[in-house]
């Protein structure tokens, strides 16, 4: 009798491990790594994060018509007759067998005849929810058509409207009624192996205001841009928004809102759930998890920052991510502009966390360049507000993050005046309002400067300081302009200008890749600076010829992997990179990181 149990455990145990087997093979995972050689890794059709070895016991399977309701398995008409049989989807689909080419090329052509771009983003997101690998492949091949559509300016609107279409969540709610179970909250989080988190708390979206939880727009669409811009895995993303009410009253009076419908919290009460969020993410994800805060108004944005950059790793895309984009450009532009960045004055409209930001990392990279101490370097760079000039006549009105730029000049009280003053030759717009760059602003920036570089960094459009069109035209065609959303090429006195989109698109992503792929632990601000010089290689003799300061989108995957890998070679120079030994060939580990859209072969 003992000798037929035996039997039967071993006939059990075998077919247990066919069965383990067989779903290994059939369901090739993401999360599934393997380390080669010179630490190049066999992204088993999908990407590596952190490229550090990880089991996929966790795998969920499906067949049949829960297969096809799986996104992120889901290949619609793409399953080949065996697959069809071998996952019991025969009889599910009609039988005709398309390629991924002709199911993209038919999604764009559906894309296309809307002429919304709310329609265009909805279509966007239902394709995202259904078939994820179709949605990155076709933003990938697409990316400078749909970037606007996924992004700034249409999320501006999608997040507006955010109650109405809301269809499914795509992200984690956390509010104040969660106060005390924030970890189990993300503990309900399907994915464990999250690499990148973006959070908001909805007060300042864009340059829209308070949105409240409707703001949860804003990191879905950025986690879209770590996957489809960097290689970030989909299924390494979490977004986030903390619900601690809003202050938009129409939000409030709204049957739609899907928020908590209260005023704000703040002080003890905000600061309570924000600490016990923070722990938890680090708890539950570890110590190099990446969080990344978006579109959290002034006071909260750097408190935060300041808060927890030594104990977690963090990253504002406001104040760091606008930072490096724009330094980047100006690195760009001396090709045009000619001498050093100590060379040029600069002067800000807009004095606020991107303002401020983008400030104090011009002046680190002077001060690195020359050798110069960081307050001698900021004495290049003036900021107007809402007051007017800031100088240190108002110190004693000015919150702590003004203070450094506050120097020594009488009161002025508008920005004409200050450009006719300061005599600057790169006015940098982040004031959130538009058309504040007026026709005698350019035109004065235009009698002073033989080239003024003009950037107009508000967004969406509706806030850009000036379009392209006004730059050009009023500077009789010798600005160089860069903005945040993007603008058509203009045509004056027969010439083609084409502006150059300062986005932060081009930053975010192969920075995080870049953190992520070397396991660093903190973010230092060389490693902004890292990413700043990395994109301005990336500018090529014609796109100089153009006038054009930034690289084409079109080549974003191959930028972003630059960009990680100047990243990664920084943090391995400063210790704060935990993934050993140190590749070979950053750039090549970095591609080799990248989630691949391409559909597997399910056998």
């Amino acid at each position: 009798m003992a000798n037929y149990v035996i039997s039967y455990f071993g006939l059990f145990v075998v077919f247990g491990f066919l069965m383990l087997l067989h779903i290994l093979v059939t369901f090739p995972d993401n999360n599934c790594r393997v380390i080669m050689g010179d630490g190049v890794v066999d992204n088993n059709n999908g990407g590596v994060q952190g490229c550090q070895l990880v089991t996929p016991w966790n795998m969920s399977i499906s067949s049949g018509h829960t297969l096809l309701r799986d996104p992120r398995h889901n290949k619609g008409l793409a399953f080949t007759e065996r697959e069809r049989h071998a996952h019991y989807l025969t009889g599910l689909l009609p039988p005709i067998i398309s390629t991924q080419e002709l199911q993209e090329k038919k999604v764009m052509q559906m894309i296309r005849q809307y002429e919304v771009p709310l329609q265009r983003y909805i279509a966007m997101i239902d394709l995202q929810e259904r078939n994820e690998r179709l949605f990155y492949k076709i933003l990938i091949d697409h990316v400078e058509e749909l970037l606007p559509v996924v992004y700034t300016p249409t999320v501006g609107e999608a997040c507006q409207k955010f109650g109405s279409i809301f269809r499914r969540p795509q992200g984690l709610y956390i509010s104040l009624k969660d106060k005390g179970q924030v970890l189990e909250v993300l503990r309900n989080w399907p994915e464990r192996n999250i690499e990148v988190i973006v959070v908001t708390d909805g007060e300042r979206i864009l340059g829209l205001g308070d949105l409240g939880c409707q703001g949860m727009g804003i990191p879905v669409g950025k986690l879209s841009l770590y996957t489809a811009l960097g290689g970030v895995r989909p299924s390494a993303c979490l977004p986030i928004t903390v619900d601690v009410g809003t202050n938009n009253q129409k939000l409030l009076d709204d049957e739609f809102y899907i928020g908590l419908k209260q005023n704000r919290a703040r002080g003890e009460e905000y600061d309570e759930l924000l600490e016990e969020f923070m722990k938890a993410v680090k708890i539950n994800y570890g110590e190099k998890i990446l969080i990344q805060f978006e579109d959290f108004a002034n006071h909260n944005a750097f408190s935060l920052l300041n808060r927890y950059r030594t104990t977690h790793l963090v990253f504002n895309d406001d104040i760091q991510g606008t930072a490096s984009v724009v330094l980047s450009g100006l690195l760009s532009a001396l090709k045009l502009l000619g001498g050093t960045l100590s060379d040029h004055t600069f002067l800000f409209l807009g004095a606020g966390e991107a303002g401020t930001g983008i400030a104090e990392l011009i002046a680190l990279q002077i001060s690195k360049k020359t050798g110069t101490s960081i307050e001698e370097a900021r004495k290049k760079i003036w900021l107007v507000d809402s007051k007017g000039l800031v100088v240190s006549s108002r110190k004693e009105s000015l919150p702590h993050f003004k203070l450094p730029w506050a120097h020594e000049h009488e009161p002025i009280s508008n920005l004409l005046e200050a450009v006719k003053d300061i005599k600057p030759s790169v006015l940098i717009g982040t004031s959130g309002v538009g058309r504040q760059f007026t026709q005698e602003v350019i035109e004065a920036m235009s009698s002073i400067n033989e080239k003024p570089l003009i950037m107009a960094l508000s967004n969406p459009t509706s806030q850009a300081e000036c379009t392209a069109e006004e730059a050009y035209t009023w500077s009789k065609g010798k600005a160089i302009f860069a903005s945040g959303s993007p603008f058509n090429p203009v045509t004056y006195e027969d010439k083609v200008f084409v502006p150059g989109q300062a986005n932060n698109a081009y930053i975010f992503p192969g920075f995080g890749l870049g953190l992520i792929m070397c396991g660093a632990t903190r973010v230092h601000d060389d490693l902004l600076l890292a990413a700043s010089e990395g994109l301005a290689s990336q500018v090529t003799d014609e796109n100089y010829a153009k006038g054009i300061i930034f690289p084409p989108f079109s080549s974003i995957r191959n930028i972003s992997a630059h960009i990680a890998a100047k990243v990664a070679d920084k943090a391995y120079e400063l210790g704060l990179a935990s993934l050993q030994p140190r590749p070979n060939d950053l750039v090549k580990f970095a591609e080799s990181c990248m989630y691949s859209p391409v559909y597997p072969i399910y056998r």
